[in-house]
């Protein structure tokens, strides 16, 4: 048997033999074309290399390309589980020419590995062509031997394929396996072609033309060649099997489901046990590139993936999490191929366990309401849009777990009304989402490039070099010149000025050439290209100009501590908290840091002290910050930690800090392309001033380093210095003096509190009338009283109806900012003629205010005129 493993090297191995370069998987989210969501072809990251945008150092390539299928245009998570081949997550092995070879070495090719390396007999192989591709078909006739009979011509539709509406596109050629007659279904072309007898293992697309915009096509000056085979498919026939979740991958990866759910593995459970394995893989891919789970965009759908996995574990059984402890059965398997996989196990079971918790606390709830909903409805029935959004937006039940929990019922989801429930729910992030996770792809600064090459950085070793003006850029549109008072963009040789990127902002500082001056406002990097953002401020700045270039030395010294203050907080944070931190993003600028990582709950303050004391511990060790070039794959074979989700070239920066551990290379160790401190010394201090959330399961550590941090550590002194001198107590005993104070206060408002009281019970400061008097033959009690606080008059009122017996009592509080409070309270007897709500409705008229509420017995309101007190008891004791 020939593992998917094997597999994947063999090919890889045959077609670096035939003189490809072995080019490593580009990442799942992509990095070259906005329109996409996820990588979903091999393809996807040589489309600037087809297009003639982007050159490479190479012309013909091979790659096994992960890639998934669940959000967007190509989206198959719905079919996952109820069909042979359908996976969110599949691996595509490919080979491309970039005008090197054509249609006959790529059928050579791929003819050679199928039937003399990989050994398949040539009657279980057919191919189809495009139907106007005589060339394609003969020369399947004179190199594969292949009779007419098991060539297909097809349509377009089948057999000829385009970028898009524009752009390259050619006519393609798909090799098709034959499982056998056991199995149901016809030759590509037939009436049983939807059958699962034929299926397709390999599609060779010959890029030959350039479609136009008005239907007319022109040949491309360099065809070329994409090819596209599912590995997952073509295990299958080399395993002698027919369904892809019989292959050896799949067969580890559902036997460890079966075992964590306890349920027999060729049980009624086999379609769930078959999407928690498919799902594993997509779910678990994606976190390692640094998607997390989320409401929008991409984390959206890694969200469905993980729920609906987590929604079939329960249908096994479970009531706990348990998908997280598949993750080392996957990284078993997968993780030699892809590395990613072994150093984000910790952070990707981490996640995992984290929204299965969050999962299982709702789909209880969850499910109870679609059964109260559904309970009437039989098979054919339609749940109303409605419903399923309030699932959705109430419950976290996604649409998908609504319809796939009332599949099995024969019962629909209308999916319309769902749409329009949360059309202007989902309004602001459709706007806000970009689609790429990247800047679209700007031809200039392709071709620049290409042009130019790379701009060369000097700036870890200096912060002024020479240079000369090799290109302008003035919005958008490349230029010769910028004058005095303009903006635009400089491009030159060599510069000290770092470009932005992994979250440390680019250098400001000037450029100065005869004649004129430039401040630099900005840099970015465009493809390797280094794009100063000026503002002249003398003379005009020309191409092909010598220049000198000038780093603002305090700003990129301030940048530097702080860069690497994020290093020392990586690493205490993963001390403190644990190995499943990872670095999810920083800020570095010149006046603080912020540093977001995987962590599931707040961090005490006991902790965040700890990580202070531990990263300040390095940065007193003034041990030297040593940087090193490495290969990728040794660096990270090292330990050196890498940044999920970032790109890294062929060779990397690995920066160390603290004295040597085990590893022989440094107590924190990362790769990172900034610029950093000579020694840990030159931090100067470490100072954490916040913690906070930013996202599920994400959280954000800010500080302060250097002259920032001591100048905040002498404010906060002074603070407490004048606090101690108002209290005239010494600074160790601020605390103990405010607490006193607080309790002494504590004691007199209540004496206060007790004092007015009394006195609106007893006279004194009152007014508005005697304590008590006759009204249409009702004893009437009402009084005003200064400083007294609202939530003092019904206690004072209850006070004066016990006083009087029978009768009406009313209490106007006036508090210092001038403002009324008024009681009325009505004895038992009285009630039904008289209505402590009417009562206090018209002194609250009195006071500027409105309404007023409680009980016939006992209301109370307020208004903004407490001058009117007096008022007010009058317009009470007129309505009596």
């Amino acid at each position: 048997m020939t593992s998917v493993n094997d597999l994947r090297s063999s090919f890889v191995g045959y077609f670096a033999r035939n003189g490809h370069e072995a080019v490593p998987s580009s990442p799942l989210v992509p990095r070259n074309d906005p329109t996409l969501m996820f990588t979903n072809a091999g393809m996807v990251q040589f489309k600037n290399v087809f297009t003639g945008v982007e050159k490479r150092p190479y012309s013909t390539a091979t790659t096994a390309q992960k890639c998934v299928r669940a959000g967007g245009k190509h989206n198959d998570l719905d079919n996952v589980g109820f069909t042979a081949r359908h996976h969110t997550f599949f691996e595509m092995l490919g080979n491309f020419s970039f005008g090197d070879y054509f249609k006959d070495r790529a059928i050579e090719l791929a003819w050679n590995l199928l039937t003399k390396d990989w050994g398949l007999p040539r009657d279980k192989l057919m191919v189809t062509v495009y139907q106007d591709d005589d060339e394609a078909l003969e020369l399947w006739k004179k190199i594969a031997g292949l009779s007419e009979d098991r060539i297909v011509r097809l349509g377009a539709k089948s057999n000829f394929w385009q970028m898009g509406d524009t752009g390259p596109c050619g006519p393609c050629s798909e090799i098709f396996y034959d499982h056998g007659d056991k199995i149901w279904g016809g030759p590509p072309g037939s009436p049983e072609e939807d059958g699962d007898r034929w299926i397709e293992i390999w599609n060779l697309v010959f890029m030959q033309f350039e479609q136009h915009a008005d239907g007319s096509r022109d040949g491309l000056p360099r065809p070329s060649i994409d090819t596209g085979m599912g590995l997952e498919r073509i295990a299958a026939v080399m395993q002698g099997v027919h369904d892809n979740y019989d292959i050896d991958l799949f067969k580890a990866l559902i036997g460890a489901a079966a075992n964590v759910t306890n349920v027999d593995v060729s049980g009624s459970g086999n379609r769930s046990l078959r999407v928690i394995a498919d799902h594993l893989r997509s779910m678990s891919f994606l976190i390692a590139e640094g998607v997390l789970p989320s409401n929008e965009g991409r984390g959206y759908v890694l969200r469905r993936i993980m729920r609906r996995a987590m929604r079939h574990a329960t249908l096994l059984g479970t009531s706990e999490p348990v998908i997280y402890k598949l993750v080392p059965t996957l990284v078993r398997e997968m993780g030699q191929a892809y590395p990613e996989l072994s150093r984000g196990e910790a952070m990707i079971a981490e996640t995992v366990r984290l929204e299965e918790g969050r999962f299982l606390k709702t789909l209880g709830r969850g499910l109870q309401i679609l059964e109260a909903e559904t309970a009437e409805m039989g098979e054919g029935a339609t749940l109303a849009g409605e419903t399923a959004f309030k699932l959705y937006d109430t419950y976290g039940f996604p649409l998908d777990l609504t319809q796939d929990a009332l599949r099995a019922r024969g019962i629909t989801v209308d999916q319309g009304g769902f749409d329009a429930a949360m059309a202007q729910q989902k309004a602001e992030a459709r706007k806000n989402w970009a689609g790429s996770g990247e800047a679209a792809t700007d031809t200039v600064w392709f071709g620049l490039a290409d042009e130019l090459g790379p701009t060369e950085f000097l700036g870890y070793e200096t912060e002024s070099a020479e240079g000369e003006v090799k290109a302008l850029v003035v919005e958008g549109a490349r230029a010769d010149a910028i004058a005095a008072g303009d903006e635009g963009f400089v491009v030159v040789n060599q510069t000290p000025f770092y470009g932005e990127s992994g979250g440390q902002v680019g250098d400001t500082g000037t450029i100065r050439g005869d004649g004129v001056v430039a401040e630099v406002l900005d840099t970015q990097k465009n493809h390797g290209v280094f794009a100063h953002r000026i503002r002249v401020t003398e003379g005009t700045l020309r191409r092909g100009q010598a220049v000198e270039l000038l780093v603002d030395h305090a700003r990129r010294s301030a940048i530097r501590s702080n860069h690497s203050a994020t290093h020392l907080l990586h690493e205490a944070l993963r001390i403190v908290l644990g190995d499943h931190v990872a670095q999810k993003g920083s800020m570095v600028s010149p006046d603080r840091l912020r540093f977001d990582f995987v962590h599931t709950k707040p961090m005490t303050s006991q902790e965040l002290a700890e990580v202070e004391d531990i990263a300040n511990t390095i940065v007193l060790q003034n041990s030297p910050v040593e940087t090193r070039l490495m290969g990728v794959e040794e660096a990270k074979e090292s330990g050196a930690r890498a940044l999920f989700g970032e790109k890294y070239g062929d060779e990397v920066r690995v920066v160390s800090m603290g004295e040597p551990t085990g590893n022989g290379l440094g107590w924190s160790v990362e790769l990172c392309g900034g610029t950093h401190v000579r020694r840990t010394g030159d931090i100067g201090l470490v100072s954490v001033v916040g913690e906070s959330a930013v996202a599920a399961g994400v959280r954000r550590i800010e500080a302060l380093t250097g002259t920032a941090a001591r100048h905040r550590g002498n404010a906060n002194a002074a603070i407490v210095s004048s606090a101690a001198g108002l209290l005239r107590s010494g600074t160790h005993d601020v605390l103990d003096r405010i607490e006193a104070l607080q309790d002494q206060l504590k004691k007199s408002e209540r004496a206060l509190a007790e004092a007015r009281q009394k006195l609106a019970m007893g006279g004194g400061a009152a007014s508005g009338g005697s304590a008590a008097e006759t009204i249409n033959g009702v004893t009437f009690a009402g009084r005003v009283v200064d400083g007294l606080q609202p939530k003092d008059l019904r206690g004072l009122v209850d006070q004066a109806k016990k006083q009087i017996g029978s009768g009406i009592a009313v209490i106007i509080g006036r508090s210092d900012d001038g403002k009324a409070g008024v009681a009325v309270g009505v004895t038992d007897d009285l009630v039904g003629k008289y209505s402590a709500v009417d009562l206090v409705r018209v002194g609250s008229s009195a006071l500027g205010g409105q309404g007023g509420g409680g009980r016939p017995d006992m209301a109370q309101a307020g208004g903004p005129d407490g001058a009117k007190a007096d008022d007010a008891l009058a317009a009470i004791r007129a309505l009596i």
